[in-house]
């Protein structure tokens, strides 16, 4: 699919589930040149992947990240707000200011996200392990105890404590593999400007040495 076919699909997503589009999104899903891009597929049966699936996980372990919480808050007809403990995170651009996560599509908190159409990230401070793992399970009432309030635009969960946040709107879902890349368009961040990052290295949990 060329880039302008991709875009013409994130806008019918969004669409979907209720997420604004803007005309100028509209025209530029329609302007856009194709580009030449790799096609998205597994390995076939009669293929040997050029990598174990260990073998990727332990060499990808040796680069550390900062761990986030990704929130929403409940969509129509959902009793509670949604959210899970997410690495994949980064910075995307400053102008505009854009923001991107991964998610797993085997993922079950994802479609209440997408649901909303907007999202909080939530990223975490050294001493805040115990929160990370109490959002990395499923089927469990993730927001028991934990208090948070809505971000200033979105509503969506803004958690106590956290060194920083970040208010999106959904922007765009890509395709990558057995993965989606989500792109928030920033409307309001904050951070208390204190404070360590939790980090994530080799499977464990650590924080910046003195």
């Amino acid at each position: 699919m060329g880039h302008a076919g991709m875009a013409a699909t994130v806008v019918r997503y969004l669409r979907s589930v209720g997420s604004p589009t803007s005309a100028a999104a509209q025209r530029e899903a329609e302007s856009v040149d194709a580009l030449p891009r790799p096609d998205l597929r597994a390995v076939g049966d009669d293929e040997r992947a050029p990598v174990s699936p260990a073998e990727f996980r332990a060499v990808l372990g040796n680069f550390a990240s900062g761990v986030t919480v990704i929130t929403a808050p409940p969509g129509q007809d959902e009793n509670g707000p949604s959210g899970f403990a997410c690495q994949s995170f980064a910075s995307l651009s400053l102008d505009p200011p854009l923001v991107t996560f991964m998610v797993a599509r085997t993922s079950t908190t994802w479609p209440r996200i997408a649901r909303a159409g907007v999202f909080c990230v939530n990223i975490l401070g050294a001493e805040q392990g115990e929160l990370c793992r109490s959002f990395a399970v499923s089927g469990a009432d993730k927001f028991a105890g934990v208090s948070h309030t809505p971000a200033p635009v979105t509503g969506s969960p803004q958690l106590d404590a956290v060194p920083a946040w970040i208010d999106c709107r959904i922007h765009a879902v890509h395709t990558g593999g057995d993965h989606l890349i989500v792109v928030g368009r920033v409307v309001a961040m904050g951070a208390a400007g204190e404070g360590d990052p939790l980090l994530f290295h080799k499977g464990r949990f650590g924080r910046l040495a003195d």
